[in-house]
C-alpha cells in the first residue's frame, strides 16, 4: 500500500482533510486503534502530522491514517461537555482546538466590541500554562487613535508580550501593522481567536483577499450547531504560512491548572512567589506577601492583580465542583 506524510488541515464528524507535500489534499478516515478505547485528550486533530496509508475501491475516503508524530504542544481546553455533563465521575478530557501551533494571535479591538481586559488575561494564562508564543493583536486602532491603543495595551508590552496595533481603515485609504503582521505570520502554522466582531475576518481579507470570506462561511455553518462545537480549519495564506480560525470558541475553560500554580502563569506574578513570608501563600490576604507588597507600591497593575483573584477563584470552585 502507498503512504504518504502530511498535515491535518480539516477536521469533521471523523472524516480528516490532509494535505501531503505537494499540496494534494485526501480525504481520511482514522485507524481503529488510533481512535478506541480511553483517553484524555483527542487523538487526531487539525495541526497533526500524520502518516497516511492511501486506500483503493472506497467512494468515500482517500486514505487511512495509521500513525500521528509525537505533538510540540497544542491549543486546548477542557470539554465543554465535560462541565454540561454535571457529573464528576465522568472523564475529564482534553479538547485540542489547534495541534502544533507556532503561534496563537489574540485578537482584541479597540473598540466595538469594548475591549475586555480580563478576558484577555485568561487567554494568556491558558497560551502560558502550555507554552504557547503569543502574539496580542489590537484591531480596529482607527476607532480610537494609536496613542490611546497603545495606553490600553501598555501593561501588557510592560510585562513582555508582543503587541501589535492593526488597522485596515488607517486615515486616507491606508492601513496599519498589516505587513508587520504578514511578516509575523510567514512560515508558520497560527491560530487567531478572538470574540465575534474584533475583526479577525477583515484582518484576514485584507491578508489575503477572499480568504476571509471563507472563513465567515465556515463560521455561519457553524453557528447552526451547539454553541460548544469548535471545527478549526487550516486555511492556507502562502505555500508555507496556514492559518486557523476558530469561530466556535465562545468560552475557554483553561486546561490543566491548579488554583495554587496560577501566579506561576502570570508574567509580573510568578518572580515574587519566592519572596512571600509563607511558602503556600494564596497572595489573597497573607502577611508578607510580596505580591501584595508589589501591587500597593504600583509594580503590579492593580486590574492585572483583580484579574489573578477572580480566575484563582473561580478555579478553586471548578475544582470543588
Amino acid at each position: 500500500m502507498t503512504e504518504i506524510r502530511g498535515l491535518i488541515v480539516k477536521a469533521q464528524s471523523g472524516f480528516f482533510t490532509v494535505c501531503d507535500e505537494a499540496q494534494r489534499m485526501w480525504v481520511c478516515r482514522a485507524a481503529g486503534r488510533l481512535t478506541k478505547g480511553e483517553y484524555t485528550e483527542d487523538a487526531l486533530a487539525v495541526g497533526d502530522r500524520v502518516l497516511v496509508e492511501l486506500v483503493e475501491k472506497d467512494p468515500l475516503v482517500n486514505g487511512r491514517i495509521i500513525a500521528v508524530e509525537p505533538r510540540k504542544r497544542t491549543l486546548s481546553r477542557i470539554d465543554p461537555s465535560y462541565q454540561a455533563r454535571g457529573r464528576r465521575s465522568k472523564q475529564l478530557t482534553r479538547q485540542v482546538i489547534v495541534a502544533n501551533p507556532d503561534l496563537v494571535a489574540f485578537v482584541f479591538a479597540c473598540a466595538e466590541p469594548e475591549f475586555r481586559p480580563r478576558m484577555l488575561d485568561r487567554y494568556l494564562v491558558g497560551a502560558e500554562a502550555q507554552s504557547l508564543p503569543v502574539l496580542i493583536i489590537s484591531s480596529k486602532v482607527d476607532l480610537v487613535g494609536l496613542d490611546k491603543a497603545r495606553e490600553m495595551f501598555a501593561v501588557y508590552e510592560q510585562i513582555g508580550y508582543e503587541v501589535l496595533h492593526v488597522s485596515t481603515r488607517w486615515p486616507e485609504g491606508g492601513t496599519l501593522g498589516l505587513e508587520a503582521l504578514r511578516e509575523r505570520l510567514r512560515g508558520k502554522i497560527s491560530v487567531l481567536t478572538g470574540k465575534s466582531g474584533v475583526g479577525k475576518s477583515t484582518l484576514l481579507n485584507a491578508l489575503k483577499p477572499g480568504l476571509g470570506k471563507e472563513v465567515g462561511r465556515i463560521s455561519a455553518a457553524l453557528k447552526k450547531g451547539q454553541h460548544t462545537t469548535v471545527v478549526p480549519e487550516l486555511i492556507q495564506l502562502d505555500a508555507q504560512s496556514w492559518i486557523a480560525d476558530t469561530p466556535g470558541l465562545r468560552s475557554y475553560a483553561i486546561w490543566d491548572v491548579q488554583p495554587e500554580e496560577l501566579d506561576g502563569y502570570y508574567r509580573e506574578i510568578a518572580p515574587l512567589v519566592q519572596f512571600c513570608e509563607f511558602s503556600d501563600c494564596t497572595h489573597t490576604c497573607e502577611p508578607g506577601c510580596a505580591v501584595i507588597a508589589a501591587v500597593r507600591e504600583g509594580k503590579i497593575h492593580p486590574a492585572r492583580y483583580e484579574s489573578y483573584l477572580r480566575l484563582r477563584e473561580e478555579l478553586s470552585a471548578l475544582r470543588a465542583w
